[in-house]
């Protein structure tokens, strides 16, 4: 099936759709590119009503790879795999290992991993049936496992940064407010209050929410109404979307800076942020640290390159605000634009084989 067009903006490589029903697999992964490596991104397992919303959201996360791990400086290129939730019980086992079966089909184009929904069990299971596959158990050491305490401390360094861009005073003297405590958004707490930051939190779950705020003393919000705090930064931790044009008007932060994926539901959206006077810190650019700790893990990096490449992301958020400045455009822009550029000026030096 070819959904080479179902993205014009930016068509990907390929779309694979991943159908077996004794398995439970229903799904699909989008190649967006590989002219900087192959196609890494995670495997996400979602609730979607029909598959052309799975499909849409693999595409858009698939193009963010691309960016993010050129951004990141990762001999990457970006994708990502979508499967639909099966209704019920089912069994798990058997999806993953239908899915590994279809990773191996590609022959190294597609690199998975964790994301929104699989765990380190579930790459295990996928990793009994491909060797293209990371966040695997740690072992001897080295990098590997759930990265998102990786991409957590990612966006913690580009909060520390946009505080003193933007406000001339350090993240531990902001108010923050976090919109989702999964495994990122619940480090990213912790790491905040480890800071001296004061916390409004919002969570669906009321006691993932209710232990946050009992070990860092936060406010507890609802999902709605923390769009609208009177914080310092807003930090978007669930799912994208969130910012747009119902959204933004209601926005009291004078920085956003957050963990979730494609945080804009379209491209003005992020005029519409600078137009406010908020800085955006671009999703891409900041939550790049789990993907940094897979390709560590992939590649055979040690702890210390993963944690040099992490407190660079810094430096990577003042380039594209220099450039937004420069060229006169909104930051998302600008991002979009480097990557581009980055991705366009070729091919990153070969990776061998794990």
């Amino acid at each position: 099936m070819d959904f080479s067009r179902a993205h014009d903006a930016h068509p990907p490589e390929q779309v694979v759709r991943l159908q077996d029903s004794a398995g439970g697999l229903d799904g699909v992964i989008a190649l967006h590119s590989t002219l900087l490596g192959p196609a890494a991104g995670g495997c996400r397992l979602w609730t979607y009503p029909h598959f052309t919303e799975a499909t849409q959201d693999a595409l858009r996360l698939a193009e963010g790879m691309s960016y993010k791990n050129a951004l990141a400086g990762l001999p990457l290129g970006g994708g990502k795999a979508v499967l639909r939730r099966p209704e019920g019980d089912f069994d798990r086992a058997a999806l993953f290992r239908a899915f590994g079966e279809a990773v191996e089909e590609l022959g190294g184009r597609y690199v998975t991993a964790e994301d929104v929904g699989t765990t380190v069990g579930d790459m295990t299971e996928v990793a009994r049936h491909t060797r293209y596959v990371a966040g695997l158990p740690p072992r001897d050491g080295r990098p590997g496992g759930d990265p998102s305490p990786w991409t957590a401390l990612g966006v913690f360094r580009a909060m520390q940064a946009a505080a003193e861009h933007r406000l001339g005073r350090p993240v531990g003297d902001c108010t923050v407010a976090i919109q989702g405590l999964g495994s990122v958004g619940a480090s990213l707490a912790d790491l905040l209050h480890e800071a001296g930051a004061r916390l409004i939190v919002a969570e669906p779950r009321s006691a993932v929410a209710a232990a946050v705020a009992t070990r860092t003393g936060a406010e507890v919000a609802s999902l709605g109404a923390v769009i609208e705090a009177r914080c310092d930064i807003f930090a978007p931790c669930a799912l994208g979307g969130v910012l747009n044009a119902r959204s933004i008007p209601k926005l009291r932060a004078a920085i956003v800076c957050g963990a979730a994926n494609n945080q804009l539901g379209c491209e003005e959206d992020g005029t519409a942020l600078a137009e406010r006077g908020v800085l955006y810190a671009p999703d891409y650019v900041v939550n790049a640290g789990g993907i940094i700790n897979v390709c560590a893990e992939y590649l055979g990096w040690d702890s210390d390159e993963v944690a040099a490449r992490i407190d660079a992301i810094p430096d990577r958020l003042h380039q594209v605000w220099a450039d937004a400045e420069q060229a006169g455009i909104a930051v998302n822009l600008a991002a979009d634009r480097l990557a581009r550029a980055t991705i366009a000026r070729g091919r990153a030096p070969a990776m061998a084989a794990p």
